[in-house]
């Protein structure tokens, strides 16, 4: 008999949901914030630095989360490969959402702007200032951004894979509501 559980318990999930609901803001923001020199510009930029660095503390607390309850099996019929691709996208995506915070971060210390937070909060730098560095910096988050965007992307797409094509018990496990017609995996 396995301690695992059938379900991500239910602070996961919602933690899970919103942090893809800011996940999809700040492609927008980033996007919006890169395209413009509208006075909103400055609006964007203290919006996009704030709920990165709040979606990098809520990837921390997510992790510890699911060290503490751990995840609910993957169907035992999903094909090896699949399996693989279920962890190593998993693991892109954690990796990817403690990435891009971190790469921003140290792009503004490198380009010797002070990093100011919603409320006034300040985050010293940590990085003395480099154009070489922040330039670095700079590619990388726009580059990374664009293929976590398309790993979010995938993501989508194996989740209604889950959902709607298989209908394994898969999608269940994170949604916050029951769905209807659902095979729940064997217990």
């Amino acid at each position: 008999m396995s301690n695992a559980p059938h379900r991500f318990a239910l602070i996961q999930r919602l933690l899970h949901w919103l942090m893809a609901a800011c996940i999809i803001a700040m492609f927008f923001i980033g996007v919006g914030m890169v395209s413009t020199v509208a006075p909103t510009y400055l609006p964007l930029i203290l919006i996009h630095k704030t709920l990165g660095f709040t979606l990098l503390v809520l990837v921390v607390i997510r992790l510890a989360l699911r060290r503490h309850y751990g995840a609910p099996p993957l169907p035992a019929d999903l094909p090896p490969a699949m399996k693989l691709g279920a962890r190593l996208s998993h693991l892109l995506l954690y990796g990817s959402m403690i990435v891009m915070p971190l790469l921003g971060l140290g792009m503004l210390w490198a380009a010797a702007y002070p990093v100011v937070l919603y409320g006034g909060i300040q985050i010293p730098a940590l990085l003395p200032q480099s154009d070489r560095v922040h330039t670095l910096l700079w590619n990388a988050h726009v580059y990374l951004g664009f293929a976590f965007f398309a790993l979010v992307l995938l993501h989508l797409a194996a989740a209604l894979f889950h959902a709607l094509i298989r209908r394994d018990g898969v999608f269940w496990t994170i949604a916050l509501f029951p769905l209807r017609n659902r095979t729940t995996p064997a217990e």
